[in-house]
């Protein structure tokens, strides 16, 4: 694992952007892996701006999604599609046929977990794959006890993760149950990982995962043996690190 401290979120999004504009510069055909929530939200503003700039094209890129919520459609605001459409794909030259997302109105959920694997092999597998961190350590939507070995999946979403992403929402009861996650085995697979830790509130998952053993009960405790692992935090999330390891004299990498 290579471990990246940015002073700020600023300077977190910058050296993720850095990071996956290089992998499209340096093979313009390459399979991202991608993510929603608000932490990538920053490195995707900062590839739209290069884009925009012509420092980067995405034209001949592929887009593989980590998840979506079972029972919405791409056409509604909650749905990752949708967030996808709006804050990325919409502002580079992707092509839209390229960028895949589990479809949620699937009416037959096992059958659309199978067609997605399906598409990443077909693809050749992810060469870059971007991921943020749970306050429990889950990544995508496998939550603790996720068996290692699943690839794209139905789950179940757990109270805790459903409370909070309830601010997406009008109220708690229209947050979905349950999502189509790519699992542990499926993101294990990708060639590169690159995952992003923003916030106090990470500190102990960042720790729990990166210095605790390896364990079901935190999901991305399993990057560990990945053998192309980046982690960028910023100094919010990095503080039980610092404070645990004694580790002081960081270097600023932005």
């Amino acid at each position: 694992m290579k471990l990246i401290a940015a002073k700020d979120y600023a300077g977190l999004s910058r050296k993720a952007a850095n990071i996956i504009s290089a992998q499209v510069i340096m093979k313009p055909s390459a399979v991202l892996g991608l993510a929603t929530g608000s932490t990538p939200l920053g490195a995707y503003r900062q590839l739209i701006d290069w884009h925009q700039k012509g420092d980067v094209d995405f034209s001949r890129a592929v887009s593989v999604n980590l998840d979506e919520y079972l029972g919405l459609s791409g056409a509604q605001e909650q749905s990752y599609r949708y967030f996808m459409d709006q804050n990325f794909f919409s502002h580079i030259n992707i092509r839209r046929e390229c960028t895949f997302v589990p479809d949620g109105l699937a009416g037959d959920p096992q059958a659309e977990c199978a067609r997605y694997n399906q598409i990443i092999r077909g693809l050749g597998g992810i060469d870059l794959q971007l991921l943020g961190i749970g306050g429990n350590g889950h990544i995508g939507f496998n939550e603790p006890g996720a068996a290692f070995e699943k690839e794209t999946h139905l789950v179940e979403l757990t109270e805790s993760t459903r409370r909070s992403n309830a601010r997406f929402f009008q109220s708690p009861d229209q947050v979905p149950t349950h999502a189509i996650t790519m699992g542990i085995r499926s993101i294990m697979q990708a060639k590169k990982i690159l995952l992003l830790a923003s916030g106090e509130n990470k500190a102990s998952a960042l720790w729990n995962s990166f210095f605790g053993p390896v364990t079901p009960g935190v999901p991305a405790s399993i990057l560990q043996l990945h053998n192309d692992c980046t982690v960028i935090a910023d100094e919010p999330a990095l503080s039980l690190i610092r404070k645990n390891t004694g580790w002081e004299d960081m270097v600023y990498d932005n």
